[in-house]
């Protein structure tokens, strides 16, 4: 891999990806929405970062997301929830890598690997949840992982050698998690490691597949 971009670069885990490709000599080109004012549910907004950005990537990741949009704390019980917070977790985990994808679809090399990998989350999983809970962000990540397999097999129709893949990071010690305790965290730095070693370890066969950060296929 020689040449990245990472979009939401300026999160925790995407700062975190940017030093872990800097530091394997990966040329990284970066965006987000504080430095760059890339909002990634505006259309508009993602065509126009995109246009200034080199075509010759072997990566685009997208580290955009939030565990919340219109409320403090996930919702706990059916009672919580409310339009506005499913609408925007949606608009925000599932619509916005989307949208970067199609834009970028016309900039996808035919001949040589390429890797898209958007940040999913293991609640996400229908098949793996046995809690309940959190609703509005379990649905957005779904929505994700429904958006990219269906991406993931059209592409894989005309682009052999592409890759799009979902990734569950493992719950990393950000803003994000602080007010979960009870949560084994790994840091931001160990996190990137492994999901880069997930990204370089990956064959064209696995695309539009779910992974976690051990490689291991998270059931949909």
């Amino acid at each position: 891999m020689k040449k990245a971009l990472v979009i939401g670069a300026s999160g925790g885990v995407g700062q975190a990806v940017v030093a872990e490709l800097r530091g394997r000599g990966v040329e990284v080109t970066t965006l987000s929405r504080s430095e760059d004012g890339l909002d990634v549910t505006d259309e508009r907004s993602v065509t126009s970062a995109l246009d200034g950005v080199d075509d010759d990537m072997d990566l685009v990741f997208v580290a955009t997301g939030a565990l919340t949009c219109t409320r403090d704390t996930p919702e706990k019980q059916l009672g919580d929830l409310g339009a506005d917070e499913l609408l925007a977790q949606v608009s925000l985990n599932a619509l916005g890598p989307a949208l970067v994808l199609k834009h970028w679809k016309s900039r996808i090399p035919r001949k040589k690997r390429f890797v898209f990998a958007a940040l999913s989350a293991r609640v996400g999983s229908i098949g793996d949840n046995g809690l309940g809970g959190w609703y509005s962000y379990r649905t957005s990540k779904a929505a994700l992982n429904s958006l990219l397999h269906g991406a993931a097999v059209e592409l894989g129709r005309t682009h052999k050698h592409a890759i799009v893949t979902c990734l569950h990071p493992g719950t990393v010690a950000t803003s994000f998690t602080e007010d979960y305790p009870d949560h084994d965290k790994v840091t931001p730095e160990q996190a990137a490691k492994n999901l880069v070693d997930v990204i370089d370890g990956l064959d064209p066969a696995q695309t539009g597949q779910f992974f976690d950060y051990a490689a291991k296929p998270i059931q949909w």
